[in-house]
C-alpha cells in the first residue's frame, strides 16, 4: 500500500488502488471531533482504508459519517463492506441514492453490463446497507463536524442526477466527486495539470454540469478535493479546463454518432486531441498518465454516445 497522504493538517487521502491502478480513486479522512470518511471507493479498496487507518492510528468504529458524492461503484461500492468495520457510522447520500445502497441489485446488473467478466474483480463484494443506516441530504444542507469545520451538501448533478458536493469551511475546500472531472496526479508531479470531464453513462448531462460548476464557484473554494484524484491548489484552473474541455468531448461525439462511429472510435478520436495538447505540454506518450487517460476515455465515450442518443 501507498501510505496515506497528509493534504492538510485534518484531511488525508488513502488511496484505493481501484482497478489495481495507483492514484486513481481515493478516500478522504476528516479528522475532526466527528471522524468522516468521504468516498469508500469499490469493495477491493477497503482493505487499503483499514489499513490507512492503522498508519494514520485512527480507529474505524470511531467514524461517525461516510459520505458517498454518488453511488457508481468506484466511489460508492465498498460502503456496505466497510460500514461492517464501522459500527458507530452513518451513510449519507443523495436521496435519489439511498435505495440503491440498501437494495444494490440494480447496480451490480448496470455495472455486470459494463464491466462484464471484470465484474467480481473490480467490484465483488457489493453489499446491501441497512435503512437505518442511510442519511440524505437536500442541497444546502449542513453538518458541523467541529467548532471549525462544517459541510455544507449541494446537489451538482452533471456526471450524474444523484450527485453532492460538499463544501468543507476550515480549508474552503469542496468535495467534487466526478462533477468538476477527473485529475491526473502521475502528470501533476511532473508539473502538468490536467482536468478532463468525466461524461460515463448514463445520466451525463453537459448543461447541468456547467449549471453546478457555476453553482460551485459561488463558494470560496481555495482548493477542489477530486474522487480522481487527490486535491488542487488552483480552482480557476480547473474551471477552466473543464469550459475546455466539456465541448471537445461533445462535439466529437456528435461528429462519431454523425459519421456512425461507435464508442471505440469516439474514444480514439478524443485522445488525439489530448494527445495533441499534452504534447505541447512535452509530456510523452508513454507517460503512465496515459493508462489512466485511456482508461477513462472509453468510459467517456461511452456516456455521451448515450446522451447523445436521447437527444433525437
Amino acid at each position: 500500500m501507498n501510505a496515506p497522504v497528509s493534504l492538510t493538517p485534518s484531511i488525508s487521502i488513502i488511496d484505493g488502488f481501484d482497478m489495481s491502478m495507483p492514484e486513481r480513486t481515493g478516500s478522504y479522512i476528516l479528522n475532526e471531533d466527528m471522524l468522516t470518511i468521504i468516498e469508500t471507493g469499490p469493495s477491493p479498496s477497503v482493505k487499503h482504508i483499514i489499513d490507512g487507518f492503522r498508519a494514520l492510528d485512527l480507529k474505524l468504529e470511531d467514524v461517525e459519517y461516510i459520505i458517498l458524492t454518488h453511488i457508481h461503484l468506484d466511489h460508492a461500492g465498498g460502503a456496505g463492506l466497510l460500514i461492517q468495520h464501522c459500527p458507530n457510522a452513518k451513510v449519507i447520500v443523495h436521496p435519489k441514492g439511498k435505495r440503491h445502497l440498501h437494495d444494490p441489485s440494480r447496480l451490480i446488473m448496470g455495472a455486470k453490463a459494463v464491466y462484464k467478466e471484470d465484474f467480481d474483480r473490480l467490484f465483488d463484494p457489493i453489499l446491501p446497507i441497512a435503512e437505518e443506516k442511510l442519511l440524505t441530504v437536500e442541497d444546502g444542507d449542513t453538518l458541523p463536524l467541529s467548532d471549525t469545520c462544517t459541510l455544507t451538501f449541494l446537489h451538482t448533478p452533471g456526471h450524474a442526477a444523484h450527485h453532492i458536493s460538499i463544501y468543507e469551511s476550515k480549508t474552503k475546500g469542496i468535495f467534487t466527486g466526478d462533477t468538476l472531472g477527473v485529475r491526473y496526479e502521475p502528470l501533476s508531479k511532473d508539473g502538468v495539470e490536467l482536468i478532463l470531464p468525466s461524461t460515463s453513462p448514463n445520466q451525463f448531462d453537459p448543461e447541468a454540469t456547467i449549471q453546478s460548476m457555476k453553482r460551485i464557484q459561488t463558494f470560496d473554494v481555495e482548493q477542489i478535493y477530486f474522487g480522481h484524484y487527490s486535491m488542487a491548489l488552483h480552482p480557476e484552473l480547473v474551471y477552466t479546463h473543464i469550459e475546455k474541455w466539456l465541448p471537445v468531448f461533445v462535439q466529437k461525439g456528435k461528429e462519431a454518432v454523425k459519421d456512425g462511429l461507435g464508442v471505440n472510435e469516439l474514444a480514439a478520436s478524443i485522445l488525439e486531441a489530448v494527445q495533441h495538447d499534452l504534447d505541447k505540454k512535452g509530456v510523452e506518450r508513454d507517460h503512465p498518465a496515459y493508462e489512466h487517460i485511456r482508461l477513462d476515455l472509453k468510459v467517456c465515450s461511452m456516456g455521451i454516445i448515450d446522451y447523445l442518443s436521447k437527444q433525437t
